[in-house]
């Protein structure tokens, strides 16, 4: 009999690599619905947690903090461009001009997690970002966002102004930190498994099932 898979998917909103796993990994869950049972968890990760309040264009941030050059940059935009359309993602990489501060996204999906309704707050965000080029560091943008998500608009804006949720994010943050997790996306399966990267939705249907057929851990 299969047990349940726990997972905490450590991500930013702002990485694109993060937005193809969190895809390719929901349409796993989805394909193996009465098969695997998933607990869905994001966990908090800022790329640039420096990054002042305007943000930083895009190409220039990744030429200066990477050494890529315009060319290995518009590579990679393409790789990722294929590989979400592969997946039903849709990058707008023109209209995302600028990467942002993401920390106050990150308390607002602590508290949707409160709720209930934080996987659908962090694709809201994935896709305001990726699809539309919006700023998820503008807090009018992160109330609409939690509203569209289900959660009340009133309390959204009540979370962002009052700083609630600071020091649990930042406790989660160096906590990963701490535990060796230093690029994103990362997952860590029922505790103890760590997966790199962005994968497959073969590859994660793979993993869920071999995750579920495993014999309980002492």
């Amino acid at each position: 009999m299969s047990r349940p898979v726990s997972i905490d998917f450590i991500s930013d909103v702002v990485c694109p690599w993060c937005a193809l796993g969190v895809t390719a990994l929901e349409q796993a869950i989805e394909n193996l619905a009465g098969e695997v049972s998933v607990e869905l968890t994001f966990k908090p990760f800022e790329l640039n947690p420096d990054m002042p309040a305007e943000g930083e264009n895009a190409v220039q941030h990744l030429m200066r903090k990477y050494g890529r050059s315009a060319e290995d940059i518009a590579a990679g935009k393409a790789m990722q461009i294929a590989r979400g359309q592969a997946i039903g993602f849709t990058f707008d990489l023109e209209k995302r001009s600028h990467f942002y501060n993401t920390f106050d996204a990150h308390r607002l999906l602590f508290w949707a997690l409160q709720e209930g309704r934080q996987i659908e707050l962090k694709n809201g965000l994935l896709r305001a970002y990726f699809s539309d080029g919006q700023n998820p560091s503008d807090r009018e943008t992160l109330v609409r966002l939690a509203a569209e998500a289900g959660l009340d608009a009133a309390r959204a804006r009540e979370v962002l102004a009052s700083g609630a949720f600071a020091t649990e994010v930042r406790e989660l943050e160096a906590f990963y930190r701490e535990h060796g997790i230093n690029s994103v996306p990362a997952m860590i399966l029922n505790g103890r498994h760590l997966v790199s990267g962005s994968q497959s939705v073969e590859y994660y249907e793979q993993m869920l099932r071999q995750m579920a057929q495993a014999p309980a851990e002492a």
